[in-house]
């Protein structure tokens, strides 16, 4: 017998609900300074969904009309048997159900993986660098190895992944980098995005200071590049221009200068099957009673039914100068980038 398909998920705002970002752990082998504390306090692993779980919730996500799949985590590489989940996933591909599965990673673990994840379907990976100096990078990683990243780049290339770069744009840190970044990159077929710091979580130092607006790095960077607009779309929130001098694209993720929200198309779970239904705001569903309240999806879907009917407008980020707190309290690597 043949189920009727579930209807696709629209927000209150008409928006339709065709991405999904699935954070598979909170932990990382680094520690950016702009992301999570040195030392921070991460879940128990037995509050975390297994594996199967995050397949079975993703797997639902994709009846209900999510197009994209991006996991990510923290670091999601760093989970136990991740693979799995990969390989699984992989299935929604080939029946042409799925039609991105993608991952977004700080490259350490990439030698290891690139190979397989380039089996299993993934065509293109975001990877997280914000600077190419490796004492810099040192310091804004706390725990992080240069060397070991751009070996996984290497490996993600030559498995025949196509690489975008995100730089976090950090005032007084690695301005003066971005335009070699980008040389650099463009030269090797990589894609850039810059994105704006983002006030998610108690960090040891202060975002005020940190934050540099996207308008400011658009501009300097027009002192050596002609930046022609482009309609080029990842079904993310960057918008994108190409350099005309090498090519390339460069994107702009500026939720704090100007927040990408109109169009926004996704929604992000945690790793313990928290829906939350934008980065910046705390409304949230539990996804884990209804999916270990039975083996039938019904109690699922209804869940998933009212979270999308609590989609916000748009999110709340600012950089608050008087407070000096964060918009949100959860970090980063709770939900996922």
């Amino acid at each position: 017998m043949n189920l009727p398909r579930p209807e696709p998920m629209i927000d209150p705002f008409g928006r339709a609900v065709s991405y999904l970002r699935v954070s598979v752990t909170d932990r990382c082998d680094f520690r950016c300074a702009y992301c999570m504390s040195e030392n921070m306090t991460f879940l128990p692993k037995a509050d975390l969904l297994t594996l199967e779980e995050l397949d079975r919730l993703c797997s639902a996500f994709v009846r209900r009309g999510v197009r994209k799949l991006r996991i990510t985590g923290g670091e999601p590489l760093v989970r136990r048997d991740i693979m799995t989940l990969f390989r699984g996933l992989s299935r929604h591909l080939e029946a042409g159900t799925l039609d991105e599965l993608t991952v977004t990673t700080n490259g350490s673990q990439l030698a290891k993986y690139a190979t397989e994840l380039a089996a299993c379907g993934v065509k293109r990976i975001n990877v997280s660098l914000d600077t190419l100096d490796a004492e810099k990078f040192r310091t804004i990683t706390r725990w992080g190895a240069l060397d070991k990243v751009l070996a996984g780049i290497d490996a993600a290339q030559a498995a025949g992944l196509k690489v975008k770069l995100n730089i976090v744009a950090l005032k007084d840190f690695n301005e003066d980098e971005f335009i070699p970044m980008i040389h650099w990159a463009h030269g090797r077929g990589m894609d850039v995005t810059f994105i704006e710091v983002m006030p998610l979580g108690e960090v040891e130092g202060q975002r005020v200071d940190q934050y540099l607006p996207l308008t400011r790095v658009r501009a300097s960077l027009m002192d050596t590049f002609t930046l022609d607009e482009s309609t080029y779309q990842t079904g993310g929130p960057a918008r994108y221009v190409t350099a005309r001098e090498t090519g390339g694209k460069i994107g702009f993720i500026t939720p704090l200068t100007h927040n990408f929200c109109e169009s926004c198309n996704r929604v992000r779970l945690t790793c313990t099957g928290t829906l939350f239904m934008c980065l910046g705001q705390e409304d949230a569903v539990d996804l884990r009673k209804p999916l270990r309240s039975s083996e039938s999806d019904e109690a699922l879907m209804a869940a998933i039914d009212r979270a999308i009917a609590k989609k916000p407008k748009g999110h709340d980020f600012v950089i608050d100068r008087t407070t000096r707190q964060p918009a949100v309290s959860r970090h980063m690597s709770m939900t996922g980038g």
